[in-house]
């Protein structure tokens, strides 16, 4: 779409021109692994489905050439949450027609064999690619709607509730919302989120089961019958105690950090924590199983336990992974942290351990956090910016790339690469030098 067209104005533009090409193709979607690709993907496959077409799908990872260079040359290839940073290898291929609906940084100019919906190029709106494609697919029909908590649930994925009222009037018996303390799920017993808590990192307490009875104690929160009260059925005074012990352990930790939103979904026929959900969906991706996450998010009635199994062995991985990168020797500059996980990590949880360690406690506000893991014969690299603030790392990581060569994606503050093994060395070396240039501001 033309820079400068409204968001309204590019989704009724792409959406009727989606149809036009579409009316005699098949249609190969692509979308990104993570929550809000594979909530994307969900929403997309069933408004494909009542539109009657023919279509296939694949969830990857990663976008890398050698993928978009063997796509069907006569299908319209559908691109979700991803491919804005691919546009140079998607002209080269040859492909003729070609969606892409993303929300990620766009860092040159819009091959004529592409239509692109990203408000990025329009007026920088936050919203995630789930959210996109929810509000495309309510364009063509407008019983589409029902698939709003889809979009809620990939908007969550993404770190975005500030901006769910984009998605327009939403809220009724699929989507609650309630203000209390964000640790999620909301919905289950307190001595079981807190133990589990990664979101924010409290020291003695998170993967330390005698430290949450000791919390709890302070906050003067007790047992029922053998059973402890959820998040959401905590009263003031519990909430608040709650709230104090916490800031205790995490001195950085505000008052604002712990409290909002909470968006209660209802999937199963049972409202459930939104955050909870999103978590879920993820952990089905990061271990392998993205059959098991779409399923999921179209409730397909098996796919729920073996979602659930798959949840408690991630949130196992995660914990002891924390570990892990607490005891790695680290690269530490100015502003700056890089952790070398190699091997001993999946590469999968590279990103979700930067984002924990980016809302913890332990670096200031601006610093750069760097989580490398090998993933074959390569290496992903995952950053974040603590307090989304500070230098934007996308270009950063943008300008390295370019020198030796790999694949770049993401946001100003949330951005991730991939490069071959041969070239950790010189990856670190640039990455360290760019990390260690001072901005001057005049």
């Amino acid at each position: 779409m033309k820079r400068g067209n409204s968001l309204e104005e590019a989704i009724k533009a792409v959406s009727k021109k989606f149809l036009d090409c579409s009316k005699d193709k098949g249609i190969f979607l692509i979308s990104h692994f993570d929550t809000d690709g594979i909530t994307s993907a969900s929403i997309m496959i069933q408004a494909l489905k009542k539109l009657d077409k023919r279509f296939s799908v694949k969830i990857v990872k990663h976008l890398e050439k050698e993928l978009i260079y063997d796509l069907p040359k006569n299908k319209l290839i559908l691109f979700l949450d991803l491919a804005s940073g691919s546009l140079n290898h998607i002209e080269k291929a040859g492909l003729n027609n070609v969606f892409i609906i993303d929300h990620h940084e766009i860092v040159r100019e819009i091959p004529k064999n592409i239509t692109l919906l990203n408000p990025m190029i329009l007026d920088k709106e936050k919203i995630s690619s789930a959210g996109l494609v929810y509000l495309f697919c309510k364009e063509i029909d407008p019983q589409n709607k029902r698939f709003a908590k889809l979009a809620v649930l990939g908007m969550i994925g993404d770190i975005m509730e500030e901006s769910i009222e984009k998605l327009g009037d939403i809220e009724g018996d699929d989507i609650k919302k309630k203000k209390g303390i964000i640790i999620y799920p909301s919905t289950r017993p307190v001595n079981r989120v807190l133990g589990y808590c990664s979101q924010p990192y409290i020291p003695g307490v998170t993967g330390d089961f005698k430290g949450v009875l000791e919390i709890l104690r302070e906050a003067g929160i007790t047992p029922s019958n053998g059973k402890y009260k959820s998040l959401i059925e905590l009263d003031h005074e519990e909430t608040k105690k709650l709230v104090t012990a916490i800031m205790l352990r995490n001195p950085e930790t505000k008052t604002q950090d712990l409290i909002g939103n909470i968006f209660l979904l209802k999937f199963f026929n049972k409202l459930e924590d939104a955050r909870e959900l999103s978590a879920t969906v993820n952990a089905c991706s990061r271990l392998d199983k993205s059959d098991i996450a779409l399923q999921f998010c179209m409730e397909i009635q098996n796919s729920r336990k073996k979602a659930e199994r798959i949840h408690v062995k991630y949130k196992q991985h995660i914990i002891s992974g924390l570990d892990l990168v607490s005891k790695t020797e680290k690269i530490v500059g100015k502003n700056f942290v890089i952790i070398n996980a190699k091997d001993k990590i999946k590469d999968t949880i590279a990103g979700t351990l930067a984002s924990i360690l980016s809302r913890s406690s332990l670096y200031e506000e601006g610093t750069i956090v760097v989580v490398m893991a090998y993933y074959e014969d390569k290496i992903k690299i995952s950053s974040r910016n603590v307090g989304r603030n500070g230098r934007n790392v996308r270009e950063i990581l943008d300008l390295i790339i370019k020198e030796i060569g790999g694949e770049v994606g993401g946001h100003e503050f949330a951005a991730g690469c991939m490069i071959t093994r041969g070239k950790e060395k010189e990856f670190v070396n640039l990455l360290k030098k760019n990390l260690e240039i001072e901005l001057v501001k005049i």
